[in-house]
């Protein structure tokens, strides 16, 4: 069973940046969880993730995207809500670098927890969690493992992610879903080609536009964790 939430006191330029975590007993390694475009960071994805990894003995560490759950002065958690001001904060530069940068304080804030520090770190997140998370995976070297996806090159306002995915070094597993009705294979494809990792791999499954889940989430979890156990 998933632990209650642990609420982080987290801080950037004197700005709240609402994190939380959970934390299994004597854990073996952390991954940084990004949500999607209608999510926060306790939707039923991100519990999901958390409880995938925690009967792996990971902790799991989520922040609200720039307009989702507490960054949101309405406090609305309607996915409908929270995509629509997604798509219209994606498109004007919203948090396009400054969610890299929140995840590493609400990293460096989850590390103070005894236990937690010098363990191995990795990623996971689709869909706006990668829009969000290449910049990061960029610019945070303590990132060794990722699983990311569902997101094109082709996607407006995206053309600044491949410059960011050729300075990205960590391991990568790199998801696309083959009848994506929001992004194009192409654009996909180009997003993925441009990642500068030695060791990536692309992996295709049928469906539509959607968070990780079943297969797809018990290989994206199988391979972040192996990774850093082996770490």
């Amino acid at each position: 069973m998933l632990p209650p939430a642990l609420n982080l006191n987290v801080k950037r330029h004197g700005q709240r940046v609402p994190a939380v975590g959970w934390l299994p007993g004597s854990p073996r390694a952390i991954v940084l969880a990004g949500h999607g475009g209608s999510g926060h960071k306790q939707s039923a994805g991100i519990l999901a993730i958390a409880s995938a990894f925690h009967q792996r003995g990971i902790a799991v560490l989520a922040i609200d995207g720039p307009v989702h759950g507490e960054r949101r002065p309405d406090g609305s958690a309607d996915p409908a809500v929270a995509k629509e001001a997604f798509r219209s904060a994606w498109r004007q530069g919203t948090g396009h670098l400054s969610m890299a940068q929140d995840f590493s304080c609400a990293l460096e804030a989850l590390c103070t927890q005894e236990g937690l520090h010098d363990l191995p770190v990795g990623y996971i997140g689709v869909s706006m969690g990668t829009a969000y998370g290449i910049p990061l995976l960029a610019a945070e070297p303590r990132i060794s493992v990722a699983a990311i996806g569902l997101w094109s090159a082709a996607y407006p306002r995206s053309e600044h992610l491949l410059e960011h995915a050729r300075r990205i070094r960590c391991r990568v597993w790199f998801t696309q879903q083959w009848h994506d009705e929001i992004i194009d294979r192409a654009g996909a494809a180009d997003l993925f080609d441009a990642i500068g990792s030695s060791d990536k791999r692309l992996v295709a499954y049928p469906g539509g536009h959607r968070e990780l889940e079943g297969e797809r989430l018990a290989d994206a979890v199988r391979f972040v964790a192996e990774s850093l156990v082996r770490a």
